[in-house]
């Protein structure tokens, strides 16, 4: 038997007078309990147990959570089948003929649920205030959804386009505020919604950035040559693998020879170029 404590999260959307995609957003979350993917019990459950605790009695405990006296034997013996064990039984006999009491497992769901719900309401609060902060988290997790063979993913908002009679450019300012170029077809442009202020992704292979040193002999046809530092090289059987910090704090990571490695005397903290193509660089958008 496996069990899993899960969430779910409400997004509440109210557009602004003018219908503009400006949104004010509010966020809601339950809590509730599955066993072998199956629900065992969320807030109004858990209720019900701690009420059934309180006063001994189903009748009272489901007044009081607005609840049916059927609905409620219902949800405890649906609970008492998945738990595996009985949380509610019946007490025969005594001064008033009987009850019904929790068993000490049903105790502890009741502690631990009631201390999982306050740490998750307040995981909701922090994420809900302020609003901004919300919808970054809420793009944040966009991004991470995203999977790609390609091994730098760099994102950044469309600064300008470029048109051209088959194929666009592409600017694309990444933090730091550095840009880089990206060609692509007209049609891709047009699908991907691609204008001013667009936030975008670019994605590029490892094998697709070259590595050079800056200086002033250095003359190139690449539209891209991003200015950074080693911070880490990975040597292999045949190719090394160099990771670059760019000067706004992104990362690129490129793959070359150990020979060229050797060449260029490659090491942490040295100062280079992540030289790039434009007709490497793929654009791809979160929406």
């Amino acid at each position: 038997m496996s069990c899993s404590i899960g969430q779910r999260a409400g997004l509440h959307f109210t557009p602004s007078q003018r219908g503009k995609a400006v949104c004010m957003l509010g966020l809601k979350g339950t809590l509730s309990i599955e066993v072998d993917g199956h629900f065992l019990g969320g807030r109004e459950r858990i209720e019900l147990l701690a009420r059934i605790g309180e006063s001994g009695s189903i009748s009272a405990a489901a007044r009081a959570v607005g609840m049916s006296y059927k609905g409620a034997w219902d949800a405890v013996e649906a609970m008492n089948n998945l738990a595996g064990e009985p949380l509610v039984s019946r007490a025969v006999g005594g001064r008033r003929g009987g009850g019904t009491q929790l068993t000490d497992r049903a105790r502890r769901l009741i502690e631990v649920y009631r201390a999982m719900e306050t740490a998750h309401q307040q995981f909701i609060r922090q994420l809900g205030g302020p609003q901004q902060a919300a919808m970054g988290e809420l793009e944040l997790v966009k991004r991470l959804m995203i999977r790609t063979s390609a091994r730098n993913q760099l994102v950044g908002a469309v600064v300008a386009v470029e048109p051209g009679s088959v194929n666009d450019l592409i600017h694309l300012e990444i933090q730091g505020g550095q840009r880089i170029v990206a060609t692509v077809t007209r049609d891709s442009t047009r699908t991907l919604g691609l204008a001013p202020g667009k936030e975008a992704m670019a994605l590029i292979k490892a094998s697709s950035v070259l590595i050079g040193l800056p200086g002033e002999g250095l003359r190139l046809s690449a539209r891209n040559q991003l200015a950074g530092k080693v911070s880490k090289v990975v040597r292999g059987a045949v190719n090394a693998e160099v990771s670059i910090q760019l000067q706004g704090g992104n990362v690129v990571v490129a793959t070359i020879t150990n020979a060229s490695t050797e060449a260029l005397a490659l090491a942490e903290g040295v100062e280079v170029l992540a030289i790039i193509k434009a007709s490497s660089i793929i654009i791809g958008t979160m929406d």
